[in-house]
Formats: structure tokens, C-alpha cells, sequence
């Protein structure tokens, strides 16, 4: 064994030359003392160039690094390691919106360098389950999709799966563009971009420099050429920004990491070089649990003004609902937002299946003083109808039109207008008052006996019920 004692007193660290072996991401260190999971570590390479790391494991006297810059041109006899007894650490401040960086934090946008306020711990503290608000209050997306049928709640997780080729990234950006809370409280956006392209990159820094969202925007970036390993902490970075944000600033954070799949693709190709036994689909058998650590840090605390709301894109392997990083999302997450290809394909923006998707706390942030006293019920017509005019197109495949009612051809007529009006919003934003106010316009070409579910609502809001009763009088 070679240890040697740095020659950096300030460092206080002990450099070790027992590299062993390197395997993909990975390096081994033999003999090493007071070595702690999860602690940092500094690579010197043989050129007087340094790259960063972090400990994997400890078996005995040997430490599993992961190196986040990759292991390509390490030298096993000339390369030494510095371990620097602390965690993965971030520095954060208010400065830190809009600025673009990478994704261990740091600032790569050629800004002026970030005076941090505090240091913190990228793998944050577990809320106390008994300090946890409950999700409460309404956040206006401007998708109609979303606001009137999915609705978004401050505090929750709500993922949006996609698949190849469609336009989760498209969806994400016109969110950012539009998403807001009450007036008077302030709002702010962190988003994770974990493996995307230099295409996709160049495509959100176009969207928020031309809208002006960047100003409150926390822009973490992990390019496809990045480190590998970077990448898995790339989430944890932007959730600590955001838990600062909110529970230090007060502000209301919507954290967006995209694409999950990406992260869970890196989790597994760590997982495979460590020659660990694989799970579903060679992933991690770990995986729901570290999928876990990220999506639980949504939330609110009591008595904090503050809160953190998720909405990850994860990208569906062959568009398989069941494959386990769906499969697993769905079981932590509170819901779900379905992209469909064949709204894709028909040009529908934003292709937004509504029937699959969910959001299981759409209650407590809807109704009276929070959207409006009829959300609630106008959603569960327009869900019920659109069904019925969705099986009725199965049945119109086999028998043709011409055998259907008269009720079933309106039903049928009013799923196509559904997809094209209410889903087919394009990029424009829509507030919540003008969501419902379409469903009704839809709703009121059905037969006023059909809308059973709006019953009590039927007076105050359908557009053609004063009509209708004074028709009736006169007829009296």
C-alpha cells in the first residue's frame, strides 16, 4: 500500500495510489480507512489534471468510485486518489435564477460567478411524514387537458409519459411559458434536462431567451454526450435548488426533469459495471427505491409559505405502459399525464390522452375560491362523454354511422370535437375559466337529459338553458 499525506494542509485529506482496477464508470481503491458511502472524492490524474468522484460502496478495506467525468485515460499505477470527507454539495443562492448550468451545478452559461449563500447536501433531508402539508391549491398550466380534466396540485407529483418522437419536450416548454399560481406569490421553475441532445438543448434555450421565462428559470443541463454518471445526480441538484427556493425563499417551485428514462438508463449501465444481479429488464433491483428519493422530495411543510411540485417526463420504452420505469413511477407518483401517438399522428397538439390520465389530488385544489364551484363536475362529463364517443367510434368500424341514434351521433360528433378544440389547443394558453367555459359550449350540443353529471349546474352555466326555459314558458 502507498498512502500518502497531501501536501495541501488546508485539504486536510489523505491521497491513496492503490487503484486497482477500473471497469466502465468505476475505479476500485484497495486499503483504505474512514472511507464513508456517498462521501466525494478527488481523482489526480497522471497529466496534473483532476477529475471528480464519488463512493459507491465499501466492502473491507476496498472503495467503489463512481468518476463522473468517465475513467477513459486513467492510468492504474500513476493515478492518485484524494478522498474529501464530505458529500455531494451544492452552492446555492437567490442568483441562482436564471442561469443556465450543468449537471453537478456548476454555472456554464459565461455568467459572473455564483456567491453562494449556503452549502447544501444535493441528497437533501427527508420531510417528517408528520411535518408534511397536504397538497393543496390550484396550478394553472394553460393546457386545458390538464387544468380542467388532470389537474395540477401545489405540492404533488404528477409525471407526463411520452414516448419516442412525440412532443413531451414541446409540452414542457409551453408549461414553463405559462404555468401560474396566485397572484401575489411568487413563482419560480427548475428544470433538470437529464441525456437530451444538442438539438433539444438549443431548442429550450431558444424558448425561454425568447419568452423571457429563463428569468425564472433554474436550467440544469446534461447533455447526451455528458458523463454518464453525471446524470444521476443531475435530479438531486435541481430538487435541492428547489427545496432552497422554497422552503428557504418562499416561493412556489415547479421542478420539470426530463427524460427519466435517460436517468434510469444510467442507473442501470452504473448497476451493470458493478456486476450486480439485474432486476426487470436488467435495471437495478433497487430502482423503486432510488426513483423514490427523488419524487418524494415534491411537497409542502406546515407553517412554510413555500412548496415543491413535480412534473417529470419520462420517455416509454416501444410505448409500453408496463415497462418497469413507468411501471415503477406510477406506483410512487400521484397520477399520471399519457401522451398518445394517434392524437400525434392526427396533428393534435397537445396529443394528450385523457382517458388513461390521472391526477388522484385534483380535488383539493379544485372548486369554489380555489377554480370554480362546477370544475369538478364538468370534468366528469366531458370524461363520460368522451368515452362513449370513443367506444362508439369502435362500433361505427363495424356497423357503420347509419346505425347509430340520433344521441349516439352527437356523442360521436362531440369526441371529435373534444379532441379538436378542448385536447387541440395548439401553443396558445388558456385560462381555467375559459377551459370550462368550452366544455360547456361542447356539452350544450349534447341532449340536456344526458348531462347528468352537471345537473346542478345546468342553470348557471349551460349556454343555452335560459333559451331553452323561456321556450318552454311560451310553448305554456
Amino acid at each position: 500500500m502507498t498512502v500518502e499525506a497531501t501536501t495541501d494542509r488546508s485539504l486536510l485529506s489523505t491521497e491513496y495510489r492503490t487503484l486497482t482496477y477500473v471497469t466502465g464508470p468505476l475505479i476500485f481503491v484497495e486499503n483504505v480507512h474512514g472511507v464513508a458511502y456517498n462521501e466525494m472524492v478527488a481523482v489526480l490524474m497522471s497529466d496534473g489534471s483532476e477529475r471528480s468522484g464519488q463512493v459507491l460502496e465499501v466492502s473491507g478495506s476496498t472503495a467503489v468510485i463512481q468518476v463522473f467525468e468517465g475513467t477513459q485515460g486513467i492510468d492504474i499505477d500513476r493515478t492518485r486518489v484524494r478522498f474529501l470527507e464530505e458529500v455531494a454539495m451544492i452552492d446555492v443562492a437567490p442568483e441562482l435564477m436564471g442561469r443556465i448550468l450543468n449537471g453537478t451545478g456548476k454555472p456554464i452559461d459565461g455568467g459572473a460567478p455564483i456567491i453562494p449563500e449556503q452549502r447544501l447536501d444535493i441528497n437533501g433531508s427527508p420531510i417528517n411524514p408528520f411535518r408534511r402539508a397536504q397538497p393543496a391549491d390550484f396550478i394553472e398550466t394553460g393546457i386545458s387537458a390538464i387544468d380542467g380534466l388532470t389537474t395540477l396540485v401545489r405540492g404533488q407529483k404528477l409525471p407526463i409519459f411520452s414516448g419516442s418522437g412525440l412532443p413531451a419536450n414541446e409540452l414542457a416548454a409551453q408549461i414553463i411559458r405559462q404555468a401560474r399560481v396566485k397572484s401575489g406569490e411568487e413563482f419560480a421553475i427548475v428544470f433538470g434536462a437529464m441525456g437530451i441532445t444538442h438539438r433539444e438543448a438549443a431548442y429550450f434555450m431558444n424558448q425561454f431567451e425568447s419568452t423571457g421565462a429563463l428569468e425564472r428559470v433554474v436550467f440544469f443541463l446534461n447533455l447526451a454526450d455528458d458523463p454518464t454518471v453525471e446524470r444521476l445526480l443531475t435530479p438531486k441538484c435541481a430538487l435541492t435548488v428547489a427545496e432552497y427556493l422554497a422552503f428557504e425563499k418562499d416561493l412556489q417551485v415547479l421542478v420539470i426533469l426530463t427524460d427519466m428514462t435517460n436517468y434510469c438508463e444510467a442507473l442501470r449501465e452504473v448497476s451493470t459495471a458493478r456486476e450486480e444481479v439485474p432486476g426487470r429488464r436488467g435495471y437495478p433491483g433497487y430502482m423503486y427505491t432510488d426513483l423514490s428519493t427523488i419524487y418524494e422530495r415534491a411537497g409542502r411543510i406546515k407553517g412554510q409559505k413555500g412548496s415543491v411540485t413535480q412534473l417529470p417526463i419520462l420517455s416509454m420504452p416501444d410505448d409500453d405502459i408496463t415497462h418497469p420505469i413507468p411501471d415503477l413511477t406510477g406506483y410512487i407518483t400521484e397520477g399520471q399525464i399519457v401522451l398518445s401517438r394517434h392524437l400525434h399522428r392526427r396533428g393534435v397538439f397537445p396529443p394528450i390522452d385523457v382517458l388513461p390520465c390521472l391526477s388522484r389530488l385534483m380535488n383539493l385544489g379544485i372548486g369554489e375560491g380555489k377554480t370554480r364551484d362546477d370544475h369538478r363536475a364538468v370534468a366528469n362529463q366531458l370524461y363520460a362523454a368522451y368515452a362513449q364517443g370513443r367506444d362508439l367510434r369502435r362500433l361505427v368500424a363495424i356497423v357503420g354511422e347509419e346505425a347509430l341514434s340520433d344521441t349516439d351521433r352527437r356523442y360521436l360528433h362531440f369526441a371529435d370535437a373534444f379532441e379538436a378544440q378542448v385536447i387541440g389547443q395548439g401553443d396558445e394558453g388558456r385560462t381555467i375559466e375559459e377551459t370550462l367555459s368550452l366544455g360547456w359550449e361542447l356539452m350544450s350540443e349534447l341532449p340536456i337529459a344526458e348531462l347528468k353529471r352537471v345537473r346542478d349546474f345546468i342553470d348557471k352555466y349551460h349556454p343555452t338553458a335560459a333559451a331553452n326555459k323561456a321556450a318552454e314558458m311560451g310553448d305554456l
